[in-house]
């Protein structure tokens, strides 16, 4: 029996998930500048799929283009990091509701829990983790619901990276996690989620304070 050789990736997706690996695992920090000649030299291609790879990455948020300061890696602030969180807030706890209800399988959260667990550095943790956080979702029956939350998946991914790197926290997310996933399992659709919206607030809460407003915004408002 003849078997059809595993397709081989496109200049452009090697060079894209390359790039996307070097930021989501904190080697490309944010504010990072990418430069194609560059890019094309480290990767041994052309400069044709280092430009439709940055495109595709400034399209998920990951990368910024500008016409004076060309292509850089997205910086976090607050703002950013609350924008992102606040749509999977409204998003992700609905979308594993309705993945329990459907009774979905959850062994591959179970298996990034584990991979989590036994990873050797933050990076390989990093991939689990979001891997955990799909699994939650991906099965809820509603493909739409299922893309948005894609889409703001690599820039959640990015939040977390930078916060990580000014203040580890992954073990005490780690124990919100497997109480996820416990919920879950018991078939616990309301417990579940809000596990998990308590998880993502306090995450980006205890990471990102949202700044104060100052007295004369404040009373600004008032008036």
């Amino acid at each position: 029996m003849a078997f059809a050789p595993s397709p081989i990736p496109s200049r452009t997706q090697y060079v894209l998930e390359a790039i996307k690996h070097a930021i989501l695992t904190g080697r490309l920090s944010p504010g990072s500048p990418l430069v194609e000649s560059e890019l094309a030299a480290q990767f041994g291609v052309s400069k044709t799929p280092v430009r439709e790879a940055l495109k595709t990455l400034a399209g998920t948020g990951l990368v910024v283009m500008s016409q004076y300061k060309g292509v850089t890696v997205r910086t976090v602030d607050t703002a950013m990091a609350h924008e992102v969180y606040d749509v999977r807030l409204l998003l992700e706890p609905e979308a594993l509701r309705r993945s329990i209800s459907r009774k979905a399988s959850l062994d591959d959260a179970a298996e990034a829990l584990v991979r989590a667990d036994e990873a050797a550095d933050e990076a390989e943790r990093s991939l689990a983790n979001r891997d955990f956080h799909r699994a939650l979702y991906v099965s809820c029956g509603n493909p739409l619901l299922a893309r948005m939350l894609d889409e703001v998946r690599d820039q959640a991914a990015l939040v977390s990276t930078v916060a990580w790197s000014a203040s580890p926290s992954w073990e005490h997310e780690a124990q919100e996690h497997k109480e996820i996933l416990r919920r879950a399992r018991a078939g616990d659709g309301e417990g579940a989620a809000r596990a998990l919206h308590a998880h993502i607030a306090s995450f980006v809460d205890r990471a990102f304070p949202a700044e104060e407003p100052t007295a004369s915004a404040a009373q600004t408002r008032k008036a």
